[in-house]
């Protein structure tokens, strides 16, 4: 039925591991059936360097030893991204929602525009949303500095993100007058401008473990919590993501993803796919 994809682990060997250790990292396999192959290529390279014969050899390691797990998390990341990625969603950003936020922000009396992106990879979303603020909303970022906390379980992709030099492949969906004012040519690299890396923090953080202490305006979390986590994870960071931000703050998500019944504290942007907003007291029944 599923045969073998490369040589060594079987595809129907991998599905039942995963199947049986994703739900203890409180993990879903639904999210993962498109991308198994790529955890599992990976699972298997780890199996090679810990010297171990096979996937039921990796499984006794794992009840053996707990501090593989956070390997095993490691290896179950799927840190898929581009500049501008879903250019709809940014399109809608830059339109509606950034302006509409940054006039709240500036009524509140505030001096920035706070942001986090959660889950941020290698650094191509909120360098995106600093590319965004300062080349195509030049008015409110001439009133508002943007802050960006950037935040990822991933070390090594955090590295990446902080050197913020990019493939050319990583900047096709950019418009081009963009790419030559937010990024300098190095060799085969495009590195960001130090403008554009300036408002962009970023801090190695569990979603699961451990949250900004703070509120924000904006909150992005493509194609994380939503897609790969638990009923149970996503719940309780949908309650978080809430708490976290201000009134009419606003909450992104993958444009395949659904947040949970249990989220009702944020609702839909009208005419905005993935865009939801917590009302203020004032629209609130």
């Amino acid at each position: 039925m599923y045969g073998e994809w490369h040589k060594g682990m079987k595809d129907v060997d991998c599905i039942a591991f995963l199947q049986w250790a994703l739900p203890r990292m409180r993990l879903e396999w639904t999210g993962y059936r498109k991308v198994r192959r790529l955890v599992c290529k990976r699972i298997d390279r780890r199996c090679r360097a810990l010297g171990l014969g096979d996937i039921a050899a990796y499984r006794l390691r794992l009840e053996a030893t707990p501090a593989e797990w956070d390997a095993l998390h490691a290896l179950c990341s799927i840190p898929i991204s581009r500049f501008y990625r879903d250019r709809a969603v940014f399109d809608s950003l830059k339109a509606v929602v950034l302006p509409q936020l940054a006039a709240a922000a500036a009524a509140r009396g505030q001096r920035s525009l706070e942001c986090w992106s959660a889950g941020c990879a290698s650094g191509e979303e909120p360098y995106t949303l600093s590319i965004v603020w300062h080349l195509a909303l030049t008015r409110y970022a001439a009133e508002l500095e943007l802050h960006v906390l950037a935040t990822d379980i991933d070390a090594h992709l955090l590295e990446r993100a902080a050197a913020a030099c990019y493939g050319a492949s990583a900047l096709k969906d950019l418009p081009e007058s963009w790419r030559a004012a937010a990024f300098e040519r190095q060799g085969a690299q495009y590195c960001v401008r130090e403008p554009f890396r300036a408002p962009v923090s970023f801090v190695r953080q569990d979603l699961c473990a451990t949250l900004p202490e703070r509120n924000f305006d904006l909150i992005l979390c493509r194609n994380l919590t939503f897609t790969y986590f638990d009923r149970s994870v996503q719940e309780n960071m949908a309650q978080q993501f809430a708490e976290r931000l201000h009134p009419g703050g606003v909450l992104v998500i993958g444009v395949h993803e659904k947040l949970p019944p249990q989220a009702a504290e944020l609702v839909p942007w009208p005419g905005f796919r993935a865009v939801f907003r917590k009302p203020p007291p004032s629209e609130q029944d």
